[in-house]
């Protein structure tokens, strides 16, 4: 196991989670008005609703998914499913997710690129993290071929074993890998750099997006009248200028 592969998949997720968690922190601390997405929407309406639909929902799910399939230990579900037919489920679902995301990034991109008025106050950043999440999205779909190749489940268990090792701290992670295209490791690679640059870029509106759901659970808010319950046959005083 080369030295590179020690670093990029047993040393770089740790750094990748250290920054993506200490600076979102510290530019919330220090930069709360540039905490926000900073729509373009007043500059052009019209290809963002699709574009912006299409990428939410299936950015949503395959976060979620990729969640919850890579760190749900195999003993939870083995009674009720192989791990062949979890990789089915997750290439069907992924794959119609992906394209779904994949289409919604390819619409947000063009009108980055292409409209003048929106591409004239763009930010570096802002166009680089869509050219990032294209080909994250690209290099996911390409994965489906190679996981159709061996629909047993193998590979996807070892990369799944890979990311619990990693949030448990436990050694033995690297060389699960040592397997896998370099097809996937593009993708797991390009992940954990979206997770480094997450605090530097509008992707730091995503922690109010999850914030937001706590308002579920806020208690009701008291309202009071200001009027005065005055017994009867009592005036309140006038006030200076006050008209009747």
């Amino acid at each position: 196991m080369s030295y590179l592969n020690q670093f990029v998949f047993g040393i770089y997720p740790y750094i990748c989670l250290t920054v993506f968690l200490l600076g979102s922190l510290v530019r919330f601390d220090r930069d709360q008005y540039t905490w926000k997405s900073d729509s373009s929407q007043l500059l052009k309406a019209g290809q963002l609703r699709w574009g912006s639909n299409l990428f939410h929902v299936g950015i949503l799910f395959l976060f979620f998914g990729h969640t919850v399939g890579m760190l749900t230990p195999h003993f939870l579900y083995e009674p009720f499913m192989t791990a062949g037919a979890k990789q089915l489920m997750a290439m069907v679902s992924g794959g119609a997710f992906g394209v779904l995301g994949f289409i919604g990034v390819t619409l947000l991109l063009h009108r980055r690129l292409f409209e003048p008025r929106i591409r004239a106050t763009s930010k570096t950043s802002d166009i680089v993290l869509l050219l990032l999440l294209w080909l994250q999205f690209a290099l996911g779909l390409a994965t489906i071929p190679l996981s159709a190749q061996h629909l047993d489940g193998g590979m996807m268990m070892k990369l799944a074993e890979w990311a619990q090792r990693i949030v448990t701290f436990r050694g033995g992670a690297v060389e699960l890998l040592a397997e896998a295209s370099w097809v996937f490791k593009a993708h797991m690679f390009l992940g954990m750099s979206i997770f480094l640059i997450f605090p530097f870029t509008r992707l730091v509106h995503v922690w109010s997006g999850f914030a937001s759901v706590t308002y579920l659970m806020r208690p009701y808010q008291v309202v009071r009248s200001r009027r005065l319950n005055v017994p009867a046959g009592h005036n309140l005083p006038r006030q200076p200028g006050a008209r009747v």
